[in-house]
């Protein structure tokens, strides 16, 4: 199908998103409790996020800017320890206002909101209860789940339920949400014991939705990127099979089909990691049944067959780099992809592959729920923000997607990373996502005025003409 006869849907979802923790700001304050990013360690010379970039008290203004944008949808998510300072127990009802607000201020202007119900961010009272390694951990969310789902389900029709579950296993010691008891001997049990959990939260508040509301639809949102073979070399296919299904597969077979994947089943079993599992468990897994797909996409990833490098010791990097798994797959730089300033591999291409390769295994709508370029941007004397580079980054992964729709894929919307300038998990504010530029760094608050950037105005256009022009 040539690109000319290729439309998205007439009620495609344009907008972007943005977390609790990165935006709001007010983080001990109004109520609430702190959480795994308020108690962590931050990276050296990063802002920590007692004001962040004030959304908190500014989500009127910035609403009105996607407004002005032409969003129609917002995606953000709830702090957890905003609405239930402790995890469990009393709610913190002007936690439940601040969040009933935005939804209604996003309605105000025909925007739909969809709702993160956890990004991040565990109360730290639960960390100090074990957090996912807890097997409470599974009610503690399906209560919060149903809190969320009482207050808000009268407007919100859209929920995600954990963001990038598959980067909080594999690199949650970099995002800084790992919980390791003392003493343990099985580091990767412990970890996919946690994982397990979250399978089954997840599971649990996916029935729960449609079962309390069967208007509303429900979905995961993992970080789903590819891997290429390095070569044609037979045993780079398998480390890519490998690959695939210890990053991408394992997720998305469990949330869809409410199984293990059998590649990173037969990987635990060699671990002597295989999660303890009790009555019920897969019960409630085959009973999840998401109504569409949830997919951050940033870049692909490109490996080989496992050899033991110099350096030793491999692990996975960070949520787009990764050095690899033990005798599974090892991690190889791509030289067809030039990379941003940050160190992450572009890839437009393999968002249309890996998008392929999503619907072709699922068969479930697929909704965007981050896509973006981190960079230095500069603010200039005359208070403008030229950023090509983003709008590049953009367009050509947009152009994709749209031949993506044009292979049979079902794209629900595109919400890329982010709507507004925010701080970045292990890298500060000074890696600047948003169309929104904010007048802060990571030294000092500043004015955190807000300056509409070139994209800005690129993106208004796209939407206007819903992606038939993205010049």
């Amino acid at each position: 199908m040539s690109k000319r006869s290729i439309e998205f849907p007439k009620d495609f979802f344009w907008g972007a998103s943005t977390s609790a923790y990165q935006v709001e700001g007010a983080s001990l304050t109004n109520g609430k409790g702190p959480s795994s990013q308020d108690t962590k360690e931050l990276p050296e010379g990063t802002a920590d996020l007692t004001v962040s970039v004030d959304h908190y008290h500014k989500f009127k203004e910035d609403i009105a800017l996607m407004a002005e944008m032409g969003f129609k949808s917002y995606r953000f998510s709830i702090s957890w320890s905003r609405v239930i300072p402790e995890g469990t127990g009393q709610a913190n009802q002007e936690g439940l206002d601040f969040y009933s607000d935005l939804i209604d201020e996003c309605l105000k202007y025909g925007i739909e909101p969809i709702i993160t119900m956890f990004h991040f961010d565990m109360p730290a009272a639960l960390d100090a209860r074990g957090s996912w390694g807890n097997r409470d951990s599974v009610e503690w969310f399906v209560d919060y789940a149903k809190l969320l789902f009482d207050n808000y389900g009268d407007r919100v029709k859209y929920w995600l339920t954990i963001n990038e579950q598959n980067m909080l296993t594999l690199v949650g010691n970099v995002i800084g949400t790992l919980r390791i008891p003392e003493g343990t001997e099985n580091v990767t049990k412990e970890i996919y014991q946690q994982n397990h959990h979250m399978l089954v939260a997840q599971a649990k508040a996916m029935e729960i939705c449609h079962q309390q509301l069967p208007e509303a639809k429900i979905a995961p949102a993992p970080n789903i990127a590819i891997a290429y073979a390095a070569s044609m070399n037979p045993e780079d296919t398998l480390a890519a099979q490998n690959a695939n299904a210890i990053r991408n597969w394992l997720y998305l077979d469990m949330a869809v089909y409410g199984k293990y994947n059998n590649l990173v089943w037969t990987w635990l079993e060699s671990q002597d990691a295989l999660p303890d599992i009790v009555d019920g468990d897969y019960e409630s897994l085959a009973n999840a049944k998401p109504d569409f797909l949830g997919i951050n996409y940033y870049n692909t990833l490109t490996v080989k067959a496992y050899e033991a490098p110099e350096s030793g010791k491999v692990e996975f990097k960070s949520q787009q780099e990764n050095s690899g798994l033990e005798n599974m797959f090892l991690g190889v730089d791509n030289e067809f992809l030039p990379k941003t300033e940050f160190g992450w591999e572009i890839d437009p291409i393999g968002f249309r592959a890996t998008l392929r390769e999503i619907y072709s295994r699922y068969h479930l709508p697929i909704l965007i729920t981050e896509n973006g370029l981190g960079a230095y941007d500069e603010l200039t004397a005359d208070g403008k923000i030229h950023d090509d580079y983003r709008i590049n980054y953009l367009r050509t992964h947009i152009e994709q997607m749209k031949l993506a729709v044009g292979d049979g894929v079902e794209m629900l919307g595109y919400n890329p990373w982010s709507a507004i300038d925010l701080i970045s998990t292990h890298e500060g504010i000074r890696k600047r996502y948003g169309f929104i530029y904010v007048d802060r760094d990571d030294e000092q608050v500043g004015t955190l005025t807000r300056y509409r950037k070139d994209s800005f105005f690129w993106y208004q256009g796209v939407i206007a003409n819903n992606g038939s022009d993205l010049t």
